[in-house]
């Protein structure tokens, strides 16, 4: 049983949570970073509907969507070790923060693949023809015909798949790695549950917010040239 609830004890404990908070946001940027480039590489097969590589990634992107992401961390934890160890390659002296992001990433890669090839499909064939009518090439078409169309599409979906890894990231501690959500639970030696999983819920709601305000100016800017939808009387 936890001890008295004690209002004044939430502010002590969010200065020793905060205190690993660069833990937590290392794990979000570096698999983000991860991720995106998984994500695009995934989505490539996709888009060109390259034989068996598309299957593949159906499938993956199929079990990922499928599966806990606990569980795939414990298979990426204690199975991707057994399997290096087939190619004489020893990871036993890697740390667990190597594994939660690997996991992480290739969590993010998945449904980032999914997003970048429904936004690119979302931008109309006719325009891209158009493009190589006039001369352009596929780059030059890709650079600045699709690829600026589609990131105004898939930037929602984007920063709602950032927000959700941010969150994710509370199951970092299962594999012991100290972020603030492990803090807490080292924190609970003190029995005080209540005022620690409040704390740590103010910390997560705060960065949650300040991502959504930083998404809303991004967003702001990718939309400031286009014309507002005339109302229908």
């Amino acid at each position: 049983m936890g001890k008295p609830f004690d209002f004044t004890l939430i502010w002590v404990f969010l200065p020793k949570l905060l205190s690993f908070l660069h833990v937590t946001l290392f794990i979000v940027v570096a698999s983000v970073a991860l991720g995106v480039v998984a994500g695009i590489i995934m989505a490539l097969p996709r888009l060109y509907k390259i034989p068996v590589l598309n299957r593949i990634v159906i499938i993956y992107i199929s079990y990922t969507r499928g599966t806990p992401i606990l569980i795939q961390m414990f298979l990426v934890y204690y199975g991707l070790p057994e399997l290096l160890k087939a190619v004489h390659v020893d990871v036993t002296d890697v740390q667990p923060l190597v594994f939660v992001i690997l996991t992480y990433a290739l969590h993010f890669a998945a449904y980032f693949s999914e997003i970048v090839r429904a936004s690119v499909n979302a931008v109309d064939r006719s325009q891209a023809e158009a493009g190589y009518s006039i001369g352009m090439g596929s780059y030059d078409v890709l650079k600045r015909i699709v690829l600026p169309q589609a990131w105004k599409v898939a930037f929602p979906n984007v920063a709602n798949l950032v927000i959700s890894t941010l969150k994710d990231t509370s199951l970092a501690y299962t594999l012991g790695v100290m972020d603030v959500v492990g803090r807490a639970e080292m924190l609970g030696t003190t029995y005080h549950f209540l005022e620690i999983w409040i704390a740590l819920s103010i910390i997560y709601y705060s960065i949650v917010l300040i991502f959504e305000y930083m998404y809303r100016r991004i967003e702001h800017r990718l939309n400031k040239y286009e014309k507002p939808v005339a109302a229908i009387d």
